[in-house]
């Protein structure tokens, strides 16, 4: 119907096809009531001339049958022309008539000189309309028996004389019937042109649009590539508009995703992905010595401010500042790209361990603090991360400043420690040392606690307590991961069996995905009478692969009126494909986000982003790592929903 030549938006797209489909379907109405006119008018006026032609005829001959003469018949019919000036008619006798009853001028000189006269002679009706404002017809009257009697020279059929009436078309009456017929094919004409551009122009230039622009989100989604970008090219503006909005969107989570946030260097998950395409490199660990010293002595506040004037200064030193990663808290790495010569690598690492300690760093704008480091390095093509953090361990271990990994480092270490703590795990299942903590969860608008998450603990003997890092990972190795969770999930029920909270309880894929864990979660909600208070949190950094048994699950939880959240929203790369295909009533948003998100402004916009997100799928948000009122302060400020953290509480046994 027409073309986009330039960019446009939905309002007038929507316009021009209610203008084009309007502007036609009048034209063709139009068109159509000048046809249903023209054919009303010949058929009605047809009729209507032929039975007043009748009429006049009747009237004619019964005058003649009284006998009246010439004169008479003129008179009756001068008299018929004066009841309505609009109407005129004429008689004209046929040859017949005049062979008996003598010529008439007149009669004659329309027998020869008008076309319309000669044709009715001929026994043929004539019907003329000029100009859609004149009927003029011509009725031939044909000789019947009674006529015989007068006119003895006819036969039967002859025509004996022209009526010819003239009137306006004014006059005309035209059949209601007519107008209704009318009116009906001008409204099926008009739905049908109206669907027909809606059928097509909208899905052209709206719908289609649309589905490109879901279909290129949902390719990147599937290949899980975060540096790809929409482009479309459909000259709509809203639709311009979603993309430049969503590509910075997805600038914002690759920044995040690939760059850590206090120091804005690139971070290990950059540096993993660097090290999977297997060319020759040389990598080394820089730890720095007792950091958490520096931490308790004069608070995480300075320990961040150290860091990041770190940070600077390896930036400095380092040729390619490129290649310089922040791995997590006190843990930096120098990637070397060029095939170098080990030799020079090992001493540039003696460099670096003399250039920083030598170098003071400023603490609280005010203090000094010397810094040492230890150095792990590896080289080759396999490992390079898992070896040189084993090197950094076995420096670490024998207090050297760096050292270069060897395969007598391997293993011997982490054995031992796999060991203990299998042995230790082990009895802590058996001596019922496995218990969950409970922490709240407020509403951010009334701070009032509204619900508790369970984590998983080890209980020591003097009263403190372990953390699952330390041991979850070997748990799973060992396989002792599911009665873990069975634990947490039996005494989880237990505790909150009769407090008038909602309390989430962590799950693995792993977990769904084991038939055993599954039936047990199922049983459970059936025999107990708190289901409506449960919440499952997914750990969603795990990733989601088997989507079909996970959305199964989460449907026959839900059966039961359990809830579910995706956990650490934000670590991994699938979360918007699992927003727009998992059902779920709450996410949390990871606390590598939140802790810094009144001083980094990429935090912010990423937080911002994931709360409009979520408000649109009517999703409710849960922040963690809460720890000061700052951080809670722009967490309401930006519309969380719900907030986690030791600013409202630590994790206690004792539910308040």
């Amino acid at each position: 119907m027409f073309t986009l030549k330039k960019n446009t938006t939905f309002t007038k797209i929507t316009a021009k096809i209610i203008f084009v489909t309007l502007f036609i379907t009048l034209i063709l109405s139009y068109s159509y009531a000048e046809y249903m006119k023209r054919e009303a008018i010949s058929e009605v006026a047809h009729i209507d001339a032929k039975k007043t032609s009748g009429l006049v005829f009747e009237t004619l001959y019964t005058a003649m049958q009284k006998g009246w003469t010439r004169e008479d018949i003129n008179e009756i019919i001068t008299r018929l022309n004066s009841v309505d000036k609009n109407m005129k008619i004429h008689v004209y006798r046929s040859s017949i008539v005049s062979a008996l009853y003598g010529e008439i001028g007149q009669d004659k000189y329309a027998r020869d000189n008008f076309p319309e006269v000669k044709k009715a002679m001929l026994g043929a009706e004539s019907l003329n309309i000029s100009e859609d404002s004149h009927i003029n017809y011509f009725y031939p009257v044909r000789v019947k028996n009674d006529c015989i009697k007068c006119h003895t020279n006819a036969k039967h059929r002859d025509v004996l004389g022209v009526i010819n009436i003239s009137y306006p078309i004014r006059e005309l009456k035209v059949s209601l019937s007519y107008v209704i017929n009318f009116f009906i094919v001008f409204m099926t004409v008009f739905s049908l042109v109206i669907f027909l551009a809606i059928f097509i122009e909208l899905d052209k230039y709206i719908i289609k649009p649309i589905k490109d622009f879901s279909n290129v989100i949902k390719n990147i989604t599937n290949s899980q590539d975060m540096k790809q970008r929409i482009e479309v090219n459909d000259k709509i503006e809203e639709i311009d508009s979603i993309k430049d909005v969503f590509n910075s969107m997805l600038d914002s989570i690759e920044h995040q995703f690939y760059n850590d946030a206090l120091t804005g260097l690139k971070n290990r998950r950059r540096l993993v992905e660097k090290l999977e395409k297997r060319d020759s490199l040389a990598l080394m660990i820089i730890n720095i010595d007792s950091f958490q010293e520096i931490n308790d002595l004069y608070g995480d506040e300075a320990g961040d401010e150290l860091l990041i004037e770190f940070s600077k200064f390896l930036q400095k030193i380092t040729p390619k500042k490129d290649f310089l990663y922040r791995l997590h808290a006190d843990e930096f790495a120098y990637l070397c790209e060029a095939d170098v010569d080990i030799k020079y690598f090992t001493n540039y690492a003696a460099l670096i361990c003399e250039r920083i300690a030598k170098k003071s760093f400023v603490l609280n704008s005010k203090n000094e603090i010397n810094l040492s480091v230890t150095i792990g390095l590896s080289y080759g093509t396999d490992l390079l991360l898992a070896n040189a953090d084993t090197a950094l361990v076995a420096a670490k271990r024998t207090r050297k400043n760096y050292l270069v990994y060897d395969d007598s480092m391997a293993m011997s270490k982490e054995y031992e420690k796999n060991f203990l703590w299998n042995k230790r795990l082990k009895a802590a299942i058996e001596e019922d040392k496995i218990v969950p903590v409970f922490q709240p969860i407020v509403n951010c608008k009334t701070q009032e606690i509204v619900k508790y998450e369970s984590l998983m603990r080890i209980k020591n003997d003097d009263g403190t307590y372990i953390a699952p890092i330390h041991f979850l990972e070997l748990a799973k190795k060992n396989k002792m991961y599911h009665k873990l969770t069975k634990i947490m999930i039996d005494k989880t029920f237990e505790t909150f069996k009769d407090i008038d909270k909602q309390v989430s309880i962590n799950l693995s894929v792993q977990d769904i995905l084991n038939k055993d864990i599954y039936e047990y979660i199922i049983t459970k909600l059936s025999k107990c009478k708190i289901s409506n208070k449960i919440v499952f949190e997914i750990i969603e950094s795990e990733g989601i692969e088997n989507f079909d048994e996970v959305f199964r699950f989460i449907n026959d939880i839900k059966s039961f009126n359990a809830k579910i959240s995706i956990d650490d929203f934000g670590t991994g790369y699938s979360n918007f494909e699992y927003l727009m295909k998992l059902q779920v009533d709450y996410i949390k948003i990871d606390g590598s986000m939140i802790k810094n998100i009144d001083v980094d402004k990429n935090s912010m916009m990423i937080t911002q982003t994931i709360v409009e997100f979520a408000k649109k799928m009517g999703i409710e948000t849960i922040a963690e790592f809460v720890y000061s009122k700052e951080v809670y302060d722009k967490t309401l400020e930006l519309g969380v929903d719900f907030a986690q953290g030791y600013y409202f509480g630590e994790p206690k046994e004792s539910v308040e």
